[in-house]
């Protein structure tokens, strides 16, 4: 029975059987192929025909490849060419990328055909660069708008202005295509970020991870080359920023600065001079302020940061006009601070009720203990007025002062000196009154920080001891 019916199969399917065992011939004759395609290219002698590559490298992506340590084909998991420790011109002098593995994967025809070499995407892994300022624009253009597949694996960014370094992005990961396809990732200031580029890169989503701050960058269209502007909104944990920009090679301008938080609102403007150094020039326009802010500055941290604060060019004027139902000493602020190598220039108006006060100064804070110096001229027009302020009474009605103080305050040490405190421009206090003032004003206002001046009871305890 058994018989019969392997005859019945055999006779019926004899031709089909034959021809599956005659696929197992083709099966491995197409195997050995594949194995020989790809192992073959592995003899060649890749020097040779390393220009060919480079020039097909610079057609695709404008990447040129000024020089390299060694170059070597791997067939496996997938054909490619790998260049050691590559230094890359990024279509400019000055912009220069050492790329420890340059991995470019060729059309697999392109293997044996170096005369029409054709990529079909590049991996650069483990790379570095120092970049200015003013070469980071043109840096992230031509890396983030390639056409051709492209994927940055762990790039480090130094960025510095000339000889000295503003700060350091590390392990950046980028990919133009795939699943996270114009996604950037990285590491700023400790913290994890990640960029999302949306609508051909005219919308852009930032994120610094496990921080509460967020951003967003719409760039205007038809921007013009070399040139580009948008609007900057952004969110710091309950603090709120909004502005318009424009940059071009030579500076970045802000307007329309909006920022709110619990503790301060301003509105203002600024402009940023990148080329041939960087300098800040602003205008702030206050409408709210805590002074609880004052009480939280640490002077000792921010001194130690005096590698930063050297580098700084900045000029500013800022302006303060608290409501009128505000319970603030002060009518109106108007200050102008200006530093550069370290050193502040101050000059400050303030209109207090029934008169004003004037100030002049500077520090220096690159010294080992700064000292601030001061030079400050009182009017009062109604000084019954002022003292009201303070629920101090006086026994003359508007009656005038004129007070011209002279000295300096140490920071760290919480010491002043009064070079001369003069009394309605005629009466010069002496050196004993001097030293009384100096002990009364570190024993009640300079007893535990230099926010602690501003206090308006101690101000009010130092007015009642000296008056």
């Amino acid at each position: 029975m058994i018989n019969k019916i392997y005859k019945t199969i055999h006779n019926k399917y004899s031709k089909i059987f034959k021809f599956i065992f005659f696929l197992r011939y083709l099966l491995i004759i197409f195997f050995i192929s594949v194995v020989l395609f790809l192992t073959i290219p592995s003899f060649f002698d890749y020097e040779k025909r390393a220009n060919k590559i480079k020039n097909a490298l610079d057609d695709h992506y404008k990447f040129k490849i000024i020089k390299y340590e060694k170059i070597k084909f791997y067939s496996l998991p997938k054909p490619r060419l790998e260049f050691k420790n590559a230094l890359i011109n990024l279509g400019s002098p000055s912009i220069k990328l050492n790329v420890n593995n340059l991995r470019v994967y060729p059309n697999i025809l392109s293997i044996y055909n170096f005369d029409n070499f054709q990529i079909n995407k590049i991996v650069l892994k483990d790379n570095n660069t120092f970049l200015t300022v003013s070469d980071l624009n043109y840096f992230t253009k031509n890396l983030l708008k390639q056409k051709n597949k492209l994927l940055i694996d762990s790039l480090t960014v130094k960025i510095r202005d000339k000889k000295n370094l503003i700060t350091k992005i590390k392990n950046i990961k980028f990919s133009n295509y795939g699943y996270d396809k114009n996604i950037v990732k990285g590491n700023i200031f400790e913290k994890k970020f990640q960029i999302n580029i949306f609508n051909d890169y005219n919308s852009i989503n930032f994120k610094l991870l496990d921080s509460g701050v967020s951003g967003e960058i719409n760039f205007d269209k038809n921007q013009i080359k070399k040139n580009f502007s948008g609007i900057v909104k952004s969110r710091i944990l309950n603090t709120n920023l909004k502005f318009y920009f424009y940059r071009d090679a030579r500076k970045l301008k802000l307007s329309n600065l909006y920022f709110r938080s619990k503790s301060l609102s301003f509105n203002g403007e600024s402009k940023v001079l990148l080329e041939p150094f960087l300098d800040f020039e602003s205008t702030f326009e206050i409408e709210q302020f805590n002074k609880e802010i004052l009480e939280k500055i640490d002077f000792n941290k921010f001194l130690d940061l005096k590698e930063i604060i050297k580098k700084i060019n900045t000029r500013n004027k800022i302006n303060f006009r608290p409501k009128k139902l505000s319970k603030n000493l002060i009518d109106e602020l108007n200050l102008e601070i200006a530093l550069a190598y370290g050193r502040l220039n101050y000059s400050k108006k303030l209109v207090l009720p029934g008169g004003f006060l004037n100030c002049v100064g500077d520090v220096n804070f690159l010294e080992e203990f700064p000292v601030l110096f001061f030079d400050c001229f009182l009017t009062l027009s109604d000084k019954q007025k002022f003292f009201k302020k303070f629920s101090i009474k006086t026994k003359k009605n508007n009656e005038t002062m004129k007070l011209n103080v002279k000295g300096n305050l140490n920071i760290l040490n919480k010491n002043v000196y009064f070079n001369k405190i003069l009394i309605d421009g005629d009466y010069n206090t002496s050196k004993e009154d001097l030293k009384y003032f100096k002990t009364k004003f570190e024993e009640i206002l300079y007893d535990k920080s230099f926010s602690e001046i501003f206090n308006f009871k101690k101000i009010k305890k130092f007015i009642l001891e000296v008056s």
